[in-house]
């Protein structure tokens, strides 16, 4: 018995034994790759005292890319001089800089899209071990997490012959346990996670302004068959995780190729998107007889532009082109409801059971409850920060914030 007393009493006096990982937030758009936490309810207020900072990096380069959160450490993107893409490491804790790496690399974006600026876009990739990162000339690099050496480099415009893309490398980096998926080289490939070389290559349409896809894949299970769903900048595919064979592939209609949004599951075998220049719709994916089938299950005349929604209850919560709000319902695909205030360009969204964190690329943080009946707005701040383009993370009771010029870590309450 007193065996058993001392072992408990061990067991409790260890803090590792009892003390649970801390949340991470490890690629684009989060855990689950569709912008939804899983945890305790979020507070209802985001300002004053309800939000606190716990450090803050200054004087960064700009960047696009959304903060990958690990264990007991955040990595950030940033081009400086328009010239060096730089990835860094920081101590989760303290902000205190663990590792520094850099490439050349940079491009200028055509004259249109010049005030998005010419600097990194894509959000990083992190399996625990590696991150994988994608420089803006179609160049893929992999990098040791713990202390940013360079595993491998896979440049596309020099293995493929292809130009480098007139937007960017946009697409955000997918990772399963063999491969790394990505629209990059004018087509949509995997690459082998160890050695960098291309396993297969499809959906090809030659680079240039139409190489450059916007766009990231998602995983998901549709007519019974597991595969990776993308959209390039002229269709909506289902393809093989394996093979790299197109299962599947429907025309998705928008303005000069802006099919932007990260396709998004949903049901048994349905995948929204929305487009600028297009609609919104929800695709039906059938099989029979080893022959797939799409249908639109429904469209609605609303056009959606950068801002992936986030889905509760069978709701999506979508900032569109003309800068509302809208709620549909996904079964019906009727808008349930849509605001009379227009916000900024772009919003990234976390949900989290009935809450949904809202980052408008102006610097504010909204908190917004996901009622399918109205617009509940439960509280709003304004950041003391540069525009906030890149995802915003949330960890647990921490908020991670990439802005333009630097890179922030808030707390709710106290710990």
């Amino acid at each position: 018995m007193r065996t058993l007393q001392t072992l408990l009493c061990w067991l409790v006096m260890t803090p590792w034994a009892t003390a649970a990982e801390p949340a991470t937030w490890t690629q684009w758009r989060g855990p689950n790759r569709d912008g939804s936490v899983h945890g305790p309810a979020w507070p209802d207020k985001i300002s004053g005292e309800a939000l606190k900072v716990v450090w803050r990096v200054e004087k960064l380069g700009p960047s696009y890319s959304g903060p990958i959160v690990a264990a007991d450490r955040i990595f950030t993107t940033q081009t400086v001089d328009k010239k060096m893409e730089v990835v860094t490491a920081y101590d989760r804790k303290t902000g205190k800089e663990l590792w520094k790496t850099s490439w050349e690399g940079s491009i200028t974006v055509p004259f249109f899209a010049a005030k998005n600026g010419s600097w990194i876009r894509s959000t990083p990739a992190y399996d625990g071990q590696t991150l994988y990162v994608a420089g803006i000339r179609d160049v893929l690099v992999a990098l040791n997490g713990a202390t940013g050496q360079e595993l491998w480099r896979l440049d596309f415009v020099k293995e493929l012959g292809t130009p480098p893309p007139d937007f960017g490398f946009v697409c955000s980096p997918l990772v399963d346990e063999t491969g790394v998926y990505v629209q990059a080289g004018g087509s949509f490939a995997k690459v082998d996670k160890k050695t960098g070389k291309i396993l297969w290559r499809t959906l090809k349409d030659g680079g240039g302004m139409m190489g450059s896809a916007f766009s990231s894949p998602v995983f998901a299970r549709l007519a019974g068959t597991d595969q990776v769903v993308v959209q390039t900048r002229t269709q909506l595919a289902g393809v093989d995780r394996e093979s790299g064979k197109v299962l599947w592939a429907k025309e998705i209609p928008s303005f000069r190729g802006m099919n932007i949004l990260t396709p998004l599951p949903f049901g048994d075998d349905g995948i929204f998107t929305s487009t600028y220049g297009g609609n919104t719709r929800l695709l039906q994916i059938t099989s029979a007889g080893g022959k797939y089938d799409t249908t639109d299950a429904w469209t609605l005349k609303y056009e959606g532009n950068m801002s992936t929604p986030v889905v509760v209850d069978g709701h999506a919560y979508l900032l569109g082109k003309d800068k509302r709000l809208v709620c549909v319902n996904l079964k019906t695909g009727k808008e349930a409801w849509s605001t009379e205030e227009r916000f900024g360009d772009y919003w990234s969204l976390v949900a989290n059971n009935d809450k949904i964190l809202a980052l408008d690329n102006r610097g504010i943080l909204f908190l917004i409850k996901a009622n399918a009946k109205e617009y509940e707005l439960l509280d709003k701040r304004k950041l003391d920060t540069s525009d906030t383009w890149a995802h915003l993370a949330v960890c647990g009771d921490e908020i991670v914030i990439r802005d333009l010029n630097g890179l922030t870590v808030w707390r709710w309450g106290q710990k």
